[in-house]
């Protein structure tokens, strides 16, 4: 008895095949549905040619069809198949020698950002005392302030009440300075590699002038009332104070590299031959 591969082996393939032959109906039958509907934004003759072609072709391409179906004969062209071989080969990934470099390319630390954020912010609460004691006589005053900016009930507090002190506004005042401080450190702390050479000039001097413009700007229209109660200069100097400190302590701290000079794979911690040296007796083919 042959088994299945002689008996394929035995079977000659055919020469020819047969397929559907090919046939223009399709077409006339497309072209008269087009007329068809054509013809409603058109003519009347016009969907009457369409419906024409349309009942043409299809009935030219059903007696093509039914009841047997005309077909042609076509040679088979063998293919030539060829023999490959499974040969034992490690691919490695490619690493490119030199990565495109994203600037910055060394950064501080986000601990240095806040601690930036925290000391700047001692600095200006004593600016902000100082202006309390002598310009205002109080120094409670500009904490009532600072609460009157997000929270209503220190806005309903006269003139006199705004000189005494208040737990709910000192908490408040106390919180926001906090939360902002460190926000701003942390910002400045991304910042200030973008000027390496002078980074105390846009901690100290560019950005506050931005940031009160800002504020100078819009306070007006958000907060009127705490807008005429702002000493703009006394400000603008808590702000410059902030701004220093925070500048100054930041770049104590040592910049680290940034991961995005390095190339995917190493971010991404894949591990492939051709990443990393071979240990010690290890060989790779």
């Amino acid at each position: 008895m042959q088994t299945i591969e002689q008996a394929s082996e035995n079977r000659e393939a055919p020469r020819e095949i047969e397929i559907p032959a090919p046939t223009a109906w399709p077409l006339v039958l497309a072209f008269g549905c087009t007329l068809l509907f054509a013809g409603l934004v058109t003519s009347v003759s016009v969907s009457l040619l369409g419906a024409l072609l349309a009942l043409s072709g299809a009935v030219g391409w059903f007696r093509e069809v039914f009841p047997h179906g005309d077909e042609v004969s076509v040679p088979v062209v063998a293919e030539r198949i060829r023999v490959t071989t499974e040969r034992r080969i490690v691919e490695r990934v490619t690493v490119p020698a030199y990565q495109r470099a994203w600037l910055p390319v060394h950064t501080y630390p986000v601990s240095a950002g806040v601690k930036g954020g925290l000391a700047g912010s001692v600095a200006m609460a004593v600016l902000a005392c100082m202006y309390g004691i002598l310009k205002a006589g109080s120094i409670w005053y500009p904490i009532n302030l600072l609460a009157a900016a997000v929270y209503a009930e220190s806005l309903k507090l006269g003139p006199t009440q705004l000189y005494t002190f208040h737990a709910d506004s000192f908490a408040i005042a106390l919180g926001l300075h906090i939360v902002v401080s460190t926000l701003v450190g942390l910002l400045y702390g991304a910042m200030l590699p973008m000027f390496p050479r002078r980074p105390i000039l846009l901690g100290g001097l560019i950005a506050p002038a931005l940031w009160s413009g800002l504020l100078y700007s819009i306070l007006g229209l958000l907060n009127p009332l705490l807008a005429s109660h702002i000493d703009w200069p006394w400000f603008i100097a808590s702000q410059v104070a902030f701004g220093i400190v925070a500048g100054l302590v930041v770049i104590r701290h040592s910049p680290t590299p940034t991961r995005e000079n390095l190339s995917f794979v190493i971010r991404a911690g894949i591990e492939a031959p051709g990443l990393t040296p071979p240990r010690e007796g290890e060989t790779r083919s």
